[in-house]
């Protein structure tokens, strides 16, 4: 069962983390400043590529920035590649 959650481990800085049972499988390291949210890097461990992880982990940051009203400035490729490709769904949170 996958499992993910936002972690600050200092006062700004932190990341979104996916356990596949019980299993660290992910991570997106992010950091915290005012109203936003900058996400660095999106990583899943070879072990579970193919497998959705990366969008687990970027709906759980897009979740997270919505209930805290937070705007994402996505520094990560790969948030940035799907936030192009699906401005829509993704424009309420992006900070262009």
């Amino acid at each position: 069962m996958e499992t993910t959650n936002v972690v600050l481990t200092g006062r700004h800085r932190g990341e979104v983390e996916l356990f596949s049972d019980e299993r660290k499988a992910g991570k997106m390291d992010i950091s915290v400043s005012g109203d936003k949210l900058t996400v660095y890097h999106t990583e899943v461990d070879t072990a579970y590529e193919g497998r959705g992880f990366a969008k687990l982990l970027l709906n759980k940051l897009v979740s997270y920035a919505r209930e805290n009203g937070l705007m994402i400035v996505p520094l990560c490729p790969y948030v940035h590649t799907q936030f192009k490709r699906h401005p829509q769904e993704y424009a309420d949170v992006w900070a262009k």
